[in-house]
């Protein structure tokens, strides 16, 4: 009987999920989705074994939400110049520039809808590779979500003593040619709101430009992909990633710099919780060596 209910209440909340999204659509936040996988897994009877997983998940990425949502109180000397003029270096122009100069046309086309798309992915995809993985190589479950969160904090620390604007900003202060804002005019375009969550309320953070935590957690997500289900995957999920690093220099949320730095992050994230995770499971088999004797 209380699995029949717990059913019908799944089913209930999944549909009213889906019907808001519908009729008042928004940004899919960490704490949104966190609903809505736990309707539906509410469905299977698994509610419990999803929470146990994604809360921790979760809940530490609204923690760093908040921590990052906190940077422009803490340090308001934004960075302007050192980004322009690493871009400059290194393209002789702003890619942000050439790529509107190339594609944009004073209204949004198919492809805007494209890379907008992409980047509403940011949590959908890691969450929902998340729930993949525990269901299909569990071993490595909370490697990954260890992987994403060191990222996230690396991010954080950078945002907090390198707090940097992103090119919408730096044209609207007419330090560089005047560019659009192009996800604004897609997100008005997808009658997207901001619908009320507790994301919303702790995460707004302007310069957050480097590194691009967009770029890192895409590049993390494709690395994740090939290690744990090989090249093939990995070739069909290599496209969202190369949608982000184009989409945000495009469309004027970030440099190009900081979506290498997103790529370098995301490499140093996987890295360091490797290196960790393998030093561990070298002390716990020395450990259990070591007591083999004793146990004859």
């Amino acid at each position: 009987m209380q699995r029949k209910i717990a059913r019908i209440i799944g089913v209930t909340g999944t549909l009213a999920c889906l019907i808001i999204f519908i009729l008042e659509p928004s940004w899919p936040t960490p704490d949104k989705l966190l609903v809505f996988v736990a309707f539906i897994f509410m469905i299977f009877g698994q509610a419990w074994a999803v929470l146990k997983r994604l809360v921790p998940f979760v809940g530490f990425l609204l923690i760093y939400e908040s921590f990052r949502g906190l940077v422009p109180s803490l340090n308001n000397n934004v960075h302007f110049y050192e980004l322009i003029n690493a871009d400059k270096s290194m393209f002789g122009q702003l890619p942000t520039v050439t790529l509107q100069n190339w594609l944009w046309h004073g209204q949004v086309q198919w492809y805007d809808f494209v890379f907008y798309l992409a980047y509403m992915m940011h949590f959908i995809l890691p969450i929902g590779l998340a729930l993949l993985i525990w269901k299909t190589r569990e071993k490595h479950y909370w490697r990954y979500v260890a992987s994403f969160l060191t990222v996230s904090f690396s991010g954080f620390l950078t945002f907090l003593f390198f707090p940097a604007a992103p090119p919408w900003m730096a044209a609207q202060n007419g330090l560089i040619e005047p560019i659009t804002r192009i996800s604004s005019n897609v997100w008005f375009a997808l009658g997207i709101h901001d619908f009320p969550s507790l994301y919303n309320k702790i995460s707004p953070n302007p310069v957050a430009a480097m590194p691009s935590l967009h770029a890192a957690y895409s590049t993390l997500f494709l690395i994740f992909v090939y290690k744990l289900y090989g090249k093939k995957w990995a070739l069909l999920a290599a496209p969202y990633p190369l949608l982000i690093y184009v989409g945000t220099i495009y469309q004027g949320e970030h440099y190009a710099v900081d979506a290498l730095a997103g790529i370098v992050y995301a490499l140093f994230g996987y890295l360091l919780v490797n290196f960790i995770y393998k030093k561990r499971q070298k002390r716990l088999k020395l450990q259990g060596d070591a007591k083999k004797p004793n146990d004859q």
